[in-house]
């Protein structure tokens, strides 16, 4: 999720004309920049929802590790679904390890078929209780799954996603630490703002906030620290590197285990790779004080 995509490829929609506007393309052109919208709005649900087990930081034995859990996993919460079906709690749960297994999917038919399954069973869950939270967590989440397999049919997916975060985020905004927020932020900031819902404002608002209910989960800071620099605001960055840094420890004490070694080597290196950009733009700003 820390992977940003530059102005380059997010803001490649061509001129506006004299009145601000985007003009009005003919109908190959409008194509193409619809098929643009659409690829960069399948790499978006790559980032937002990739699994750190695939970050090359793991290592293939991690990598091996975490699917073979997330397989038992889900192969644990189906036997538990088929014997409770109507049992909101275990539905939910199973539509959880669907999105898990998801991330291990070999090809898109793969892929596809498990999140079909994670969308029917937060479907049942929320046919029961229209309020549930993770019911409508999950159908987000593994919608997202869906639309990596996605053509022309993404477009509608992601929208369904926003709702659907929105209304988590509406019922528990602190469920998953703060996940629906978290979430709607990384797809606000990764999301085309021309045809797609891409939008800076509503990205940092919902960053912030993931930030602020649930501190002591490192993503959350991550996610807002890496958003600062690649909206070149230094001083939130550096606030946020600060803030990072001193829940890093405690982080670790409690998000221990194996379970959670795949997400800590993702953790890590990202965190790296943000102190040193954070290093480097004061240096920069340092060095003409010091020619001086």
């Amino acid at each position: 999720m820390g992977h940003a995509l530059g102005k380059s490829i997010f803001g490649s929609f061509g001129p506006m004309n004299q009145a601000g506007q985007a003009p009005v393309p003919n109908a190959a052109t409008g194509w193409a920049r619809h098929s643009m919208r659409v690829a960069l709005l399948l790499l978006v649900c790559d980032m937002l929802l990739a699994d750190p087990a695939y970050n090359p930081a793991t290592g293939p034995s991690l990598e091996r590790e975490t699917a073979a859990r997330a397989k038992r996993t889900y192969a644990e919460a189906l036997a538990q679904h088929k014997k409770e079906p109507h049992d909101s709690e275990t539905a939910w749960h199973f539509a959880r390890a669907c999105f898990d297994l998801g991330e291990f999917a070999t090809n898109s038919t793969e892929r596809a078929a498990i999140a079909e399954e994670g969308v029917a069973a937060s479907r049942q869950v929320l046919v029961r209780d229209p309020n549930s939270a993770p019911g409508h967590y999950y159908l987000a989440m593994n919608l997202g799954q869906l639309a990596r397999t996605k053509g022309l049919g993404a477009l509608k997916l992601v929208d369904q996603m926003e709702v659907e975060f929105g209304k988590a985020r509406e019922l528990d905004e602190h469920f998953d630490y703060a996940g629906a927020d978290r979430h709607l932020g990384v797809l606000y900031r990764e999301a085309p703002s021309v045809g797609s819902i891409g939008s800076r404002s509503k990205a940092r608002k919902h960053l912030q906030r993931a930030a602020a209910l649930a501190p002591e989960y490192p993503a959350n800071g991550l996610n807002l620290l890496e958003s600062y620099l690649k909206w070149g605001d230094r001083n939130g960055a550096r606030h946020e590197l600060k803030a990072l840094e001193s829940v890093w420890p405690k982080a670790r004490t409690k998000f221990a285990g194996q379970s959670w070694a795949a997400t800590w080597a993702d953790w890590d290196q990202r965190l790296k790779g943000a102190k040193k950009k954070v290093e480097e733009s004061y240096k920069a700003i340092e060095a003409p004080r010091q020619k001086e």
